[in-house]
C-alpha cells in the first residue's frame, strides 16, 4: 500500500488540500467539499507539493494556462473518460455537459456525465469548472459557485472565455 502525502495551503479561493500517492496527485480539495476521501493514515509533508503549489500559484496570477503535473485520480472508466476530455477544454473556455457527452462519443450520456464531473477528485487541475449548463447558467461545483465563478472570471480576464463574468474577487 502506498504511503499518501497531503499538504494544505492558501489560495487566492482559501486553503487548498493535495494528496498524493507514489503514482501522482489523487486529490485537491477545497475547504469545502461535496465529496470527501477517507483520510485515515495520510501524512503531512509539504514536499511533494512544491511543483503543485508554484504551478498554481502561476495559474491564480494568470501566467500558466496548461498544468504539468503527474495526475492519479481514482475512478471508473467512464470518469475517466470525462476527466479526460474535462482537460482538452481550452483555457479561457467553457462547455456544456452535453459537449461533454458528444465529446466522449456518448450524446445521451448527459446526466451521467455531470455526476462524473462532479466527483472529479482534483478541480482546477482537471477543469470541471469550465462546464456550465447548456443555457450559460452557472451549474453546481464542488468547491460553490462563488469559487466556479471566480476560476471563470480569471480566465476571462486572461483569455477569450465567452462566459465573461463581472471583474472582481472572490467574497470571503
Amino acid at each position: 500500500m502506498n504511503t499518501t502525502w497531503y499538504d494544505t495551503f492558501e489560495s487566492p479561493i482559501g486553503a487548498l488540500t493535495a494528496a498524493a500517492d507514489g503514482n501522482g496527485l489523487r486529490w485537491l480539495l477545497f475547504a469545502h467539499n461535496r465529496y470527501e476521501p477517507e483520510r485515515s493514515g495520510w501524512q503531512r509533508d509539504a514536499t511533494p507539493f512544491a511543483e503543485l503549489r508554484r504551478q498554481l500559484g502561476a495559474y491564480f496570477a494568470g501566467q500558466l494556462h496548461d498544468f504539468d503535473l503527474p495526475l492519479a485520480p481514482q475512478g471508473s472508466a467512464f470518469q475517466h473518460a470525462v476527466w479526460s476530455a474535462l482537460r482538452a477544454i481550452p483555457y479561457g473556455e467553457t462547455r456544456s455537459y452535453r459537449d461533454i457527452a458528444c465529446a466522449i462519443d456518448n450524446r445521451n450520456a448527459v446526466r451521467a456525465v455531470g455526476l462524473a464531473n462532479g466527483r472529479n477528485p482534483l478541480p482546477i487541475l482537471v477543469p470541471c469548472h469550465r462546464v456550465i449548463g447548456a443555457d450559460g447558467s452557472m451549474t453546481g461545483f464542488g468547491g460553490g459557485i462563488p469559487i466556479k465563478r471566480f476560476l471563470l472570471d480569471l480566465e476571462a480576464r486572461q483569455g477569450t472565455n465567452p462566459f465573461a463574468l463581472a471583474a472582481g474577487t472572490l467574497p470571503r
